[in-house]
């Protein structure tokens, strides 16, 4: 079997969890939801502050950013299902198997990617019945996906990892933490970096998160900016490459643990 085989296969089982367990999706779902129409109305008249870039309604504005910060924590959580593997003794069977390695981390992200697209379908329609309007159309939103869908790529791996190397859920979510606010902060996710102090705006800038919210809320505008756009998802899909890499490169240390 090759190892695309065993990515379809593993990523069919963590499909099949879910669709036992769907509550899980609307669990997550609740505090995006709540963050969009609150903060989108709390602060809908950031707009008219001098210098704001964002461009039509803060709704519009904030829309993209929490698609992203779903994406992001979300992802965060995905080495959670390793842990439960490792205490079950699922993993050492994997580990003792053909199984790819590569397959086993690659179908994880693709089960966070599937589980991303349909709450970010979920947030857009949300925020559009709130009254935003997007003008990037079809392709727009597509672009937003790929965004969501990279970010959750490189957070998924990262997660991953750090699930093989410290084996220990409490470990997982306190390092998950510590990285998801700080780069939630440091972005424009939920406010326009030009109004931010000139440290943050250059933080920003090497900020993979940050990278994300640019691509997906330009390429729902009226005009979008494709050189930033295109920019910023090349830059998310190479570190992806090197995320997937590390996370793979993971369970030779975890091998080497047990």
């Amino acid at each position: 079997m090759t190892a695309i085989t065993h990515t379809g296969i593993l990523t069919a089982r963590q499909l099949r969890a879910f669709m036992r367990n769907p509550a899980y999706l609307i669990i997550n779902l609740i505090q995006p939801i709540i963050w969009l129409l609150l903060f989108g109305a709390l602060f809908k008249s950031v707009v008219n502050i001098p210098g704001f870039s964002g461009g039509g309604s803060y709704l519009e504005f904030l829309t993209p950013g929490i698609v992203m910060l779903m994406a992001l924590f979300g992802a965060a959580w995905a080495g959670t299902s390793y842990i439960q593997d490792m205490d079950r003794g699922v993993m050492d069977r994997f580990l003792t198997s053909p199984t790819s390695r590569g397959g086993m981390i690659v179908a994880n992200m693709l089960y966070q990617a599937v589980l991303t697209v349909i709450q970010t379908l979920v947030v857009l329609g949300v925020s559009w019945l709130a009254g935003a309007r997007f003008g990037g159309g079809v392709i727009g939103i597509l672009i937003l996906l790929l965004s969501a869908v990279l970010i959750t790529f490189v957070f998924a791996a990262l997660s991953n990892a750090i699930a093989l190397l410290a084996r220990q859920q409490t470990a997982l979510i306190a390092i998950s933490q510590v990285l998801a606010f700080p780069l939630m902060f440091l972005s424009s996710a939920i406010m326009d970096t030009k109004l931010s102090p000139v440290w943050v705006q250059n933080v920003a800038r090497f900020n993979p998160f940050e990278w994300s919210v640019i691509a997906g809320r330009d390429a729902l505008q009226n005009t979008p900016d494709w050189a930033a756009i295109w920019g910023n998802l090349a830059l998310l899909a190479a570190l992806v490459v090197v995320m997937t890499w590390l996370a793979t490169r993971a369970f030779r240390a975890y091998q080497r643990s047990v």
